[in-house]
């Protein structure tokens, strides 16, 4: 699970299967210049095509511009892809609320 949902460029792409369990059909690969922190708020970023976007932390302002474009983003302290996306079919994913994030850090 990625620390920086801004900043990531590899995203598990999971669909549920029979009986809710996820079944990981894609993985997403963006150049630097794709990461949705640099992306900005142009439309069309491929990530804007998913449902759910499921990390580590994020940050206020990728939820809201997450949901501007019609996906969830959830943050959670679940670290295994997998048993995240299957605990969110299921309604049993802990979250935790975006974290304010320090502009200037590495």
């Amino acid at each position: 699970m990625t620390p920086h949902a801004g900043r990531t460029r590899r995203f598990l792409i999971y669909e549920a299967g029979s009986g809710g369990e996820p079944r990981l059909i894609d993985r997403l690969e963006l150049p630097k210049d794709h990461t949705l922190h640099h992306w900005g708020n142009a439309p069309g970023h491929p990530i804007y095509a998913y449902d759910v976007v499921i990390a580590a932390s994020m940050g206020p302002n990728f939820v809201a511009r997450m949901e501007r474009h019609g996906v969830e983003a959830v943050a959670t302290s679940v670290t295994d892809p997998e048993e995240a996306v299957r605990r969110y079919f299921r309604g049993t994913l802990p979250t935790l609320p975006p974290e304010q994030q320090i502009h200037g850090h590495s």
